[in-house]
């Protein structure tokens, strides 16, 4: 369960964001003054600090100091009332992960918490590749005996600890963040930050200000100094998830960054300097993006310093018997259930499909599967329905669904216009939203935080949406469930 602790000497405050912050699978903890904070941080180990800058025996920029003095990984969103540009610089120039200003917006301050929360998982949960592996919550592992996988791990052997830019190329669920992690875990940049930023996830409007952060008054709504994610990595490692689908005016700011290490804020004249490890991943083919002139070509050669093909799930079917137990065995303690094993008639079912979606396809299977198994043992008829019915001749789908689906869509647009519907645009997107978020949260059994990623959603307008259509995940899986029997 991860932990946070905030910092503030109002109690009204430290309520108010007890409250607001409150969810399940969060722990907080709280300190009402700079020295309080510190030894709580050095008992509780908290993933993520939210401290004020006002407290009344120290400055809270020198309790962020000894914070990170104490855990240079650690992530520390600064909050105050009196915000002025120079501590926002400040703040980040001592390793802030982010800076809030009072009063905040819940939804934007719980954004910034569950960002935090993640970056501090991601820079401590060690990702371990390990042949002979055993169950371990407190690393992440990264699975493979088969000569593809084996071959890769040899890779990360030999380039972790070499400074340079990697590419990591692979199908979408293959695992590049995994061997990212891997790769930042076994060099010499790990006691420094890891931040990771998908770049097909964001808009393209906000992705250069993710990035690169901006200075007030930059654009509608810059309201304040933004430090980016180049500028938080300073001295550590930054992932750039999805490169192949950043802007061009984007990449070209990533391409000076990598050339001599500068860039400037949106909408500001200062030069930064940042000393900043890049791995970056992509389901992309580059070279035909580049074709296409969606891609520049010297970005493409600064990035290729190293590249890591990844190999999909169906090219390392030897694999999946082992990723299925390491997977049954995490989700029996996280879903408290008895299952024990998977049947030779299930391992057949898995070893048969086309995993399009890869490993992470697998790992939602197997969820799937520990959810809707009543006995001891994993069978056929446990796992999803797409899982038994499709194998690995069938790749790509056949257009016979697809224009069922579409002639569906126009049959419910002609029954709304003969029944004279009024806000048809509003009822036809309901319909679709119903369907679209159904089959989505039922591929990643009921993972609301990997469906929101799926969809390209905020997992808070996840459940804004879900409310609307009067859906719960509990609903969605029972259905599926019943469609599947």
């Amino acid at each position: 369960m991860p932990t946070l602790l905030v910092v503030d000497d109002e109690r009204n405050v430290l309520y108010a964001l007890e409250k607001g912050l409150r969810a399940d699978g969060l722990r907080i903890v709280t300190a009402q003054t700079g020295k309080a904070g510190i030894d709580t941080a050095r008992r509780e180990k908290p993933d993520a600090v939210l401290l004020d800058v006002r407290l009344p025996d120290f400055s809270g920029l020198d309790v962020l100091k000894e914070l990170r003095h104490t855990d240079p990984k650690l992530p520390v969103i600064v909050m105050t009332t009196h915000g002025t540009a120079e501590t926002a610089i400040e703040a980040m120039q001592r390793g802030a992960f982010d800076y809030l200003l009072k009063p905040w917006d819940l939804e934007e301050l719980t954004g910034l918490v569950n960002k935090a929360l993640e970056a501090g998982r991601l820079a401590h949960v060690r990702a371990v590749i390990e042949p002979e592996f055993e169950s371990d919550d407190r690393v992440d592992h990264v699975i493979g005996r088969s000569p593809a996988m084996q071959a890769i791990f040899k890779e990360v052997g030999r380039i972790a600890g070499q400074d340079v830019t990697v590419l990591i190329l692979g199908e979408s669920g293959t695992g590049k963040e995994l061997i990212a992690r891997a790769i930042y875990d076994h060099s010499r940049r790990s006691d420094q930050a890891f931040l990771a930023i998908n770049c097909a996830a964001i808009p393209e409007t906000l992705l250069e200000s993710e990035l690169f952060g901006h200075e007030k008054g930059a654009f509608t709504g810059a309201d304040r100094v933004r430090i980016g994610k180049f500028e938080q990595a300073h001295h550590g490692t930054l992932f750039l998830d999805e490169i192949g689908d950043a802007a061009p005016a984007t990449q070209a700011k990533i391409l000076r960054v990598l050339q001599d290490g500068k860039f400037e804020r949106v909408g500001g004249n200062e030069t930064i300097h940042v000393d900043v490890r890049i791995l970056a991943a992509t389901s992309k083919n580059l070279e035909q993006a580049m074709q296409r002139k969606e891609f520049r070509p010297d970005l493409f050669f600064r990035l290729n310093t190293f590249t890591l093909t990844l190999p999909p799930l169906r090219e390392r079917l030897d694999d999946i018997p082992h990723l299925a137990e390491h997977f049954l065995k995490r989700f029996r303690r996280e879903l408290a259930v008895t299952v024990r094993g998977i049947s030779p008639d299930a391992l057949e079912a898995l070893g048969r499909h086309a995993w399009p979606g890869n490993v992470r396809e697998l790992e939602s299977a197997i969820k799937f599967a520990l959810v809707h198994t009543m006995g001891e043992i994993v069978t056929p008829q446990g796992l999803p329905a797409s899982v038994r019915g499709q194998s690995r001749d069938a790749l790509t789908p056949s257009p016979e669904p697809e224009h069922k689906e579409l002639s569906d869509v126009r049959q419910l647009v002609q029954t709304l216009l003969a029944q004279g519907a009024v806000n048809l645009s509003d009822q036809l997107h309901a319909a679709v939203d119903r369907v679209l978020l159904e089959q989505v949260l039922a591929s990643v059994g009921g993972h609301q935080s990997r469906a929101a990623e799926i969809l390209g959603l905020s997992r808070n307008t996840l459940r804004t949406r879900l409310q609307e259509l009067g859906l719960t995940v509990s609903k969605v899986l029972h259905e599926d469930h019943d469609a599947s029997s």
